[in-house]
């Protein structure tokens, strides 16, 4: 009864080191579940605030875009019309000089000559910085485009390389824990496989050591019924009763 009894104990016990393993492994990895479940999200969370950001940016610089490109169109201009009275300041002198030395009479058609000239320069010259200043509209806006698609692209880039790099940060991060979890699993099972040897081998000690006690006790009332036998006979003996023991009696019985 006392090696049923602590057999049942060995096993509850068991059963009960299962339960509060399985229970303590559970817990931790509902635990890291929700940790990582609440990262990724505070990571997708960055990602879209990240985004909005740089799409308020983008806004802003196409809003301010036509402000800088009136900015550039007015130092073209300014520069047209500097060029303009260059050409106006040289065409006096050129005028004055064909005066001096062209005849009275030709005055008119010399006149009339530089100043076709004059106003075709200038309408080159004019058409050259219209093309200019559209040009370099068209250049800002393609430049602006290219600069954001960049930003897009390299924003795009580093987020998923973030996102990528806590993946394998959680996925190591739950190998470890199943690990973990396994090493402790074997640990238990050595744990009880070495306390069920104890246990089995101190009941078989036991049941040498009464095996051994009981054969001693029947060795020793054995031997004491036998010697009062043979003091039982010689008494008989002696008081002229005979050997009793040749008597016909049941061996059993008289034992």
């Amino acid at each position: 009864m006392e090696h049923a009894m602590l057999i049942r104990h060995d096993e509850s016990t068991q059963e009960l080191e299962q339960r509060q393993l399985k229970t303590l492994q559970k817990l931790r990895m509902d635990l890291i579940r929700l940790q990582h479940q609440t990262e990724l999200e505070n990571q997708i969370e960055y990602n879209n605030r990240r985004e909005r950001e740089l799409h308020r940016k983008h806004v802003l610089e196409l809003r301010q875009q036509p402000k800088n490109l009136k900015v550039l169109e007015l130092q073209i201009k300014k520069q047209f019309q500097d060029t303009c009275k260059v050409q106006t300041k040289q065409y006096k002198a050129l005028r004055h000089h064909q005066m001096e030395v062209t005849p009275k009479a030709e005055h008119k058609t010399v006149l009339k000559a530089l100043k076709d000239e004059q106003t075709r320069k200038l309408a080159i010259l004019a058409e050259q910085y219209e093309q200019s200043i559209n040009e370099m509209m068209a250049s800002q806006a393609l430049r602006l485009d290219e600069a954001q698609e960049a930003e897009c692209q390299a924003l795009r880039q580093q987020l998923q390389q973030e996102m990528e790099l806590l993946n394998a940060y959680q996925s190591k991060i739950k190998m470890q824990t199943e690990a973990q979890h396994e090493r402790e699993q074997q640990k238990l099972e050595q744990k009880v496989s070495l306390r069920r040897a104890h246990l089995e081998q101190k009941i078989e000690e036991e049941l040498g050591s009464l095996q051994k006690e009981r054969t001693d006790r029947i060795k020793h009332l054995l031997d004491r019924q036998e010697r009062e036998i043979d003091s039982f006979d010689m008494e008989s003996m002696r008081q002229g009763f005979g050997n009793l023991g040749t008597l016909d009696f049941p061996k059993d019985d008289y034992r």
